[in-house]
């Protein structure tokens, strides 16, 4: 029992509670106590096993339950809205002020729109790489707002977003999770790689109307508090991945996607920008090298826009840059720390970046670029 998930000990008390002289259930009425109470099959599978099977359908749970008979104790998981708890820690997270930050693109806009308040969801898709959890995590900062950051994969789900019974103290609970904490504290919720979710998600389609969520699981209503926000980042825009690049992106509900307000498509900073990002890096590891980071900046943009014609298949993201620099700061070798930073690339594609930079370096190619206002490259 140690070793099952409190979900599945939850299901075999309440199957012993309901049937104290049975140690034998068919699937369906395993699948409806759990069901009933608000778990998933998940929650239950792992009772279906091979070896508890006596016969098509039906399953023998004696050696389990004897394990809830030896604890003596039945718990009531139909526990009221009162003794609701959470073990998500109390204390508000707030982002930490990054000095490498440089203000670009969205963020003021960002800004404006955590500061008013108002339920405004926001959906921010964009490269791997070029800024955008950093971006939120910084206006939040800026606005000293609670921020609470979920990262979303194909196994997220309503317990992991809501909330779950969980067994503290030797007690069964229901623990709200960090969806209900950032409604009820009005905190920011960063939904982090949606576009990784499955239809799992779409338990968050009436809170992204900004309206009160019936947990379902205790009958407790939760009412957003003032400043409650959504902001979801993804590396697509919810179609799915058309080129291949992020095999993990799945196709999202329109439904879903109709319900935020405003969608952000953020691009590679500027050279400008980027060259104060880099700057500030180099700073932060005691490495400065200025004609270093005017080379990187270049030689990136090369690559970017031959990405951009198809020309290559990877690109050099800000964040892989800023790995550069980290990397140049303890071995102080530029082709080195190159090398040692695009190592995960096939070996043609390492080989045509590391002779770009050669030929940065000794100043053969150069690049002319346009930045608009917002200091995205275009």
């Amino acid at each position: 029992m140690k070793d099952m998930k409190i979900s599945t000990q939850n299901i075999l008390k309440e199957l012993a509670k309901n049937y104290p002289d049975q140690t034998a259930f068919r699937k369906n009425v395993i699948e409806t106590t759990a069901k009933s109470m608000g778990y998933t099959g998940k929650d239950f599978y792992p009772m279906l096993t091979a070896e508890n099977r006596v016969k098509i359908g039906t399953y023998d749970l004696s050696a389990l339950l004897q394990t809830v008979e030896v604890n003596n104790k039945v718990v009531d998981i139909s526990a009221p809205a009162a003794k609701m708890q959470s073990i998500v820690n109390d204390e508000k997270t707030f982002a930490k002020a990054d000095p490498t930050f440089v203000p670009w693109g969205a963020f003021h806009d960002l800004v404006k729109m955590i500061k008013s308040e108002m339920f405004y969801p926001v959906y921010v898709s964009g490269l791997s790489g070029n800024g955008k959890t950093f971006m939120v995590e910084q206006a939040c900062s800026k606005l000293n707002r609670e921020f609470i950051r979920v990262q979303i994969n194909p196994e997220t789900d309503e317990d992991d977003l809501l909330g779950g019974f969980r067994l503290i103290n030797g007690e069964t609970v229901f623990s709200k999770g960090p969806v209900l904490k950032a409604m009820e504290n009005g905190a920011i919720l960063l939904l982090d790689e949606i576009d990784r979710a499955t239809n799992k998600i779409m338990c968050l389609q009436g809170i992204l109307e900004g309206k009160p969520v019936l947990v379902k699981k205790t009958g407790e209503t939760i009412t957003p508090a003032p400043g409650f926000n959504v902001i979801a980042t993804a590396n697509t825009k919810g179609k799915g991945s058309e080129d291949g690049r992020f095999t993990a992106a799945s196709i999202i509900d329109e439904a879903f996607l109709e319900r935020f307000t405003v969608a952000i498509d953020q691009k590679f900073p500027s050279p400008s920008i980027e060259t104060k990002i880099l700057n500030n890096h180099m700073a932060k590891f005691g490495s400065e090298d200025s004609d270093f980071v005017e080379k990187l900046i270049t030689w990136a943009d090369i690559i970017r826009k031959t990405f951009y014609d198809d020309g290559v298949d990877e690109v050099i993201s800000t964040r892989r840059l800023c790995h550069i620099a980290q990397t140049f700061s303890i071995f102080k070798n530029r082709a080195k720390a190159i090398d040692l930073c695009i190592a995960r690339f096939d070996d043609d594609t390492k080989s045509a970046f590391l002779d770009l930079y050669s030929k940065v370096d000794a100043g053969v190619e150069t690049l002319d670029t346009t930045e608009d206002e917002n200091g995205e490259t275009a």
